[in-house]
């Protein structure tokens, strides 16, 4: 089917410059949010305190709802093709420049999460005791861990529904017949399509602070999460939903899944703020590492806890074989004392780790 032939022929909107300057706000604001969150994942060399069922769905749910509205917004895209100014065309588009960028900027999380994979928790580590003078030696086996497992496995997921339910999109777009308006009923496999991608962009959006949630409050430290970009975001999702709500050619399932991803993320904000007070109460960083003096090197690893009687615990971990999933990320500060990882290779890098 050509898209130029079906082109609408009533193409007229009336400029709104208030709706403009939302959108051009909206925009900046959530590069303003991501970007310290990619910062911090970069700078800390760790993606510790990510749960990749958080991520699973959070890409998830925004890939939904960016084809939800481009779903929508198939008879208004088309004017792009009538209209002679490349501003109007921007300008009648914003909305699914708002949520693409929104898909985008949480997408690169995912990325960086696996970039910045501890290295000494991808694999399952062996202590051999020979039981005659020779101390006891950890050795790396080929075993991965179950929570990098899960990673890889999540990637893959995020990759294959991206691609279905982008072919799923256009296919519907370009073969179903056109409205003579924009602003006019759409067929019925299209309305049927777009509430689907926008109802489980809803819901996972919904479910998708449930595993973060539990992971923060079982870690009881802040991690890799990002404060800054919660503050931001956790206002600017009601506020981004009532932008795409202005936006034509949108309903409800168009803006739910923001309004609820507000909701959601100020109880995460909330939590991590007050593990933040717990923090520098006990005098350790975002990643459970005591700030002051380096330890000793021969301290391992590090569980700070509180007791019912607010006495502290130290607990060094002796173990015969160690598998650092999440069982033991979530009951432990995971980085050494004092340890700052370094990643080179970049995307190839990340490539090439996947293949081992």
């Amino acid at each position: 089917m050509n898209l130029s032939s079906s082109v609408p022929e009533t193409c007229h909107f009336a400029s709104d410059w208030a709706a403009d300057a939302l959108t051009v706000a909206l925009v900046f604001g959530m590069f303003a949010s991501y970007i310290p969150q990619h910062l911090r994942i970069i700078r800390a060399g760790t993606s510790i305190g990510f749960s990749p069922w958080f991520l699973l769905l959070g890409s998830t749910s925004s890939a939904a709802a960016m084809l939800n509205i481009i779903t929508m917004q198939g008879p208004v895209l088309r004017c792009c093709l009538e209209v002679q100014s490349f501003g109007k065309c921007v300008e009648i588009t914003s909305g699914v420049l708002q949520v693409g960028s929104q898909w985008f900027l949480f997408s690169m999380i995912l990325v960086l999460y696996m970039v910045y994979y501890p290295p000494n928790l991808k694999y399952v580590e062996l202590e051999i005791d020979t039981h005659d003078s020779r101390p006891v030696q950890r050795v790396r086996s080929d075993i991965k861990s179950n929570e990098w497992r899960l990673s890889i496995i999540v990637s893959q997921a995020v990759a294959i529904h991206l691609a279905f339910i982008t072919l799923t999109t256009f296919f519907l777009l370009f073969t179903a017949d056109p409205s003579p308006d924009p602003s006019g009923p759409r067929p019925y496999q299209i309305q049927l399509w777009a509430k689907f991608l926008g109802v489980t962009s809803g819901i996972l959006a919904a479910v998708q602070y449930a595993p973060q949630l539990q992971r923060t409050y079982r870690l009881k430290l802040v991690g890799a999460l990002s404060i800054p970009m919660m503050v931001i975001q956790s206002p600017g999702g009601v506020v981004m939903a009532l932008s795409i709500a202005m936006k034509p050619g949108t309903d409800w399932t168009s803006w739910v899944m923001y309004a609820v991803s507000a909701i959601m993320q100020a109880f995460l904000l909330a939590m991590c703020i007050m593990w933040k007070i717990r923090q520098r109460r006990l005098h350790i960083d975002d990643f459970g590492r005591p700030l002051g003096p380096p330890l000793s090197s021969s301290t391992e690893s590090i569980v700070t806890a509180e007791d019912d009687d607010g006495e502290f615990e130290s607990h060094v971990v002796d173990v015969r074989v160690v598998e650092e999933s999440s069982e033991a990320d979530e009951a432990a500060p995971l980085l050494k004392p004092q340890v700052r990882v370094t990643h080179k290779g970049g995307i190839l890098g990340w490539l090439e780790r996947l293949r081992s």
